[in-house]
């Protein structure tokens, strides 16, 4: 990887080792590691370490710290790419994940968790930002649908090989973490060797980057990551400690999950590219309202395993239109502020991550349907702001309210 290719030039190379390949690469590469690590996790420290909602939300906590300190990305980019940062992150993410099963102990858990972490929040940060840059904003509503797909596709044969082979093989945790970290490893070591670096055509600050005109995309940024904890943090969660769910159980519910993502992402993206990304979002969230209160009503009205998982199935399909933030920035944004801006929009999304977990694991202590309708108003909240995206956001009409006003300079 030790060639620079500038992307205007990038035609003259094969398919499979252009940029777009590159990050459906990757793209298969995190989840092999992050989706195995989320399967086993909520069985693992429940049979293994003995966690209750109180640990499990403070070891959340942790994870998320990683996320809170994106900016610090910045800074390393002043000494690396961020092709190399990627590769980087993802190596620190297949270890991590490879080692998890060694860890038994509550501060074992933590330590490890902060280290892959580490890896799967910095690669996010520059991985966004790559995709951003690399691909056109005409194709960025079906690229990035495809990706997702991708993804989708990765997670679908991890946890394909857990339902087929956990019990056949009789395996353990340990095993399984080793195997799918090391594959997360090779084919990072493919992608340094077999990729050239690419050279986009907009140099990127290397400083923060905090513009007014970009506030709504920010508020979207804080939104969406204090709806993502609900889910990620305590719906899994529910389902084994309510429901009591086994690991196989558990991996074919999110197995069947990721079979609909990819089948129907690259549709996700169409449908972003002909409707916009107001009235995607805006169904994103209403969704998301009517899944937080059903989720309640599993506690209120005695609700079954099976409306459980649909529920559950229902709420991660949404969480799949989450790209559609992305494009809104792609098309209002100045290009040299991808990379800045990435970083500190994980950072802002990320803020209620860190005291969230650990104050709702308390709350799922007293009263866990509390944590689902404090979910139903935040996804209400970012239905409001939502209202306020144009039809055909660009720089200098970056809200309804901003209509008529010129380009800011820079």
């Amino acid at each position: 990887m030790s060639n620079l290719v500038p992307l205007s030039d990038t035609d003259r190379l094969p398919r499979w080792q252009r940029p777009e390949a590159l990050l459906y690469l990757m793209a298969a590469a995190m989840p092999l590691s992050f989706a195995t690590w989320s399967a086993l996790l909520n069985n693992f420290v429940i049979e293994v370490a003995g966690f209750t909602g109180k640990e499990i939300g403070w070891l959340h906590t942790v994870r998320e710290i990683p996320g809170l300190l994106a900016v610090v990305v910045i800074l390393i980019l002043l000494v690396l790419r961020e092709q190399v940062l990627a590769l980087i992150a993802l190596t620190l993410l297949g270890v991590a994940t490879a080692v998890t099963g060694w860890f038994t102990s509550f501060s074992g858990l933590l330590v490890m968790t902060l280290l892959s972490s580490i890896g799967f929040h910095y690669f996010e940060t520059v991985n966004q930002s790559l995709q951003l840059q690399w691909i056109d904003k005409a194709r960025a509503p079906v690229v990035l649908g495809r990706i997702v797909a991708v993804g989708a596709g990765a997670s679908l044969v991890a946890y394909g090989a857990i339902v087929a082979l956990w019990e056949a093989l009789a395996l353990d945790y340990n095993t399984v973490y080793l195997a799918s970290g090391g594959v997360t490893l090779a084919l990072v070591a493919f992608a340094a060797l077999a990729y050239p670096q690419f050279e986009s055509p907009h140099p990127q600050h290397k400083h923060m980057v905090l513009r007014k005109r970009y506030w709504l995309y920010y508020a979207l940024q804080f939104m969406a990551g204090a709806r993502r904890q609900i889910f990620v943090v305590f719906a899994g969660f529910m389902m084994v400690e309510r429901f009591g769910m086994k690991v196989s159980e558990m991996t074919l519910l999110l197995l069947v999950n990721y079979l609909i993502n990819m089948a129907v992402a690259p549709a996700m993206g169409r449908a972003l590219g002909r409707y916009g990304e107001r009235k995607v979002m805006g169904f994103e969230y209403i969704g998301l309202t009517l899944v937080f209160l059903a989720y309640g009503g599993l506690y209120w009205f005695g609700w079954g395993l099976m409306v459980a998982s649909g529920l559950y199935i229902l709420d991660q399909l949404f969480f799949a239109l989450s790209f559609s933030l992305k494009t809104y920035f792609q098309k209002i944004a100045d290009p040299r502020d991808i990379a800045p801006t990435q970083a500190v929009a994980f950072t802002i999304n990320h803020i209620a991550a860190v005291f969230l977990p650990a104050s709702l694991g308390y709350l799922w202590a007293k009263s866990p349907d509390y944590v689902f309708l404090l979910g139903a108003g935040m996804a209400l909240v970012a239905v409001g702001l939502i209202c306020l995206i144009p039809r055909h956001p660009s720089p200098g009409y970056e809200t309804v309210l901003s209509r008529g006003l010129p380009h800011p300079a820079e």
